[in-house]
């Protein structure tokens, strides 16, 4: 391995550029390897020239490690294979992107993406005949192959955060807080911080909730003499018989969300409280890293450039019980990790009586 090629795809997140340099830093001092950081994910590749730049250890300064975002840019829109065309159609972009990669003369690549985007960088990788390996990050946590991917932590962080600065208000004023998380087909970042945040209810898209229940549950914290609650909601978080919310994006295109202002309005309605809705949104995507995810990105960095450089690629670089391994690509399945609903942390939020939204 004589030239290795790194990029980010899919949305930002917390711990990027840890990982970013942890690839560059191994690459150099452990293989003398150059690396080309690819700018803007796929796009980048798709333009003539190929917008890339070199990275060598001179580029690390002190604070790249604990800045948020990437410092190559990324694109969460513009799937090669089916890419806007700018006339209401799609094209196929694929053959662009690896020509692109070809003309980088890049020996492996590595990719840092979420679950869309592994997909997306696996088959071109395999389309171009190109040696890849791909890196977990997405604050949804739904990648299959790892129990931890990049930016999940720091996402949580923030979300326990936001609950630790709304209970005093709430307790204040008597009222219900309704903060709602990112989670579109996963909702582990509202289990994990509804427990870590003391949370009453917290509803998630794998469980359609039952409004009932959910009244329920805040009829009973009042009656054990408390004056306030809070529900935590994915952004996807449907009732039972109704399906998810969706607000309108740019272009008319339809975006999932709006379920906390749907939770709230709905608990007001059916219990006269005093209800205010919080939705951090991309709050939680940008910011500091917290050390977890530092420590995970760099894991994970130098285990993908020592797999690219002995030649084991088409794999996927993953967390378990507290230690870097990898997966076959061809071996994971092909839909996003869920929460297990008789796992650990459902269990947990059960045994503490938080209300999942089901009876």
């Amino acid at each position: 391995m004589k030239r290795l090629g790194v990029l980010t795809s899919g949305g930002d997140c917390a711990g990027l550029n840890a990982a970013i340099r942890a690839v560059v830093k191994r690459a150099i001092t452990g293989y003398g390897a150059e690396v080309v950081g690819i700018l803007q994910g796929t796009k980048g590749l798709m333009e003539r020239p190929v917008m890339a730049r070199p990275l060598d250890l001179s580029v690390f300064t002190g604070d790249i490690l604990r800045q948020g975002g990437t410092m190559l840019g990324t694109v969460n829109t513009g799937d090669p294979f089916a890419f806007p065309d700018g006339q209401g159609g799609f094209a196929d972009r694929s053959d662009e992107v690896i020509d692109g990669i070809r003309q980088l003369g890049l020996d492996a690549l590595i990719g840092i993406g979420g679950d869309g985007s592994m997909r997306i960088l696996r088959r071109l990788a395999d389309q171009g005949g190109l040696p890849f390996v791909g890196i977990p990050k997405t604050i949804d946590n739904d990648v299959q192959g790892t129990e931890l991917c990049i930016g999940y932590h720091t996402a949580v962080a923030t979300a326990v955060e936001a609950l630790d600065r709304l209970q005093p208000t709430a307790a204040s004023h008597h009222r219900v807080m309704v903060l709602e998380v990112m989670g579109r087909d996963a909702g582990h970042i509202a289990l994990a911080a509804g427990i870590a945040g003391g949370a009453d209810v917290v509803l998630i898209p794998e469980i359609p909730y039952d409004l009932d229940a959910v009244t329920a549950k805040l009829t009973t914290v009042a009656q054990e003499g408390r004056n306030h609650a809070l529900v935590v909601c994915a952004e996807a978080a449907a009732e039972d018989g109704i399906g998810r919310e969706s607000f309108a994006g740019g272009g008319g295109s339809a975006h999932i969300g709006g379920a906390g202002q749907a939770v709230g309005t709905k608990i007001a309605e059916a219990t006269g409280a005093d209800v205010r809705v919080t939705v951090l949104g991309h709050v939680q995507r940008g910011g500091m890293p917290t050390s977890v995810d530092r420590l995970l990105a760099s894991a994970f960095g130098v285990h993908a450039v020592d797999l690219a450089a002995a030649g084991h690629t088409g794999r996927l670089v993953g967390w378990r019980d507290g230690d870097t391994f990898d997966t076959a690509l061809d071996d994971l399945p092909a839909d996003s990790r869920v929460v297990d609903l008789n796992g650990s942390q459902a269990r947990t939020a059960r045994g503490l009586g938080i209300c999942l939204g089901d009876r």
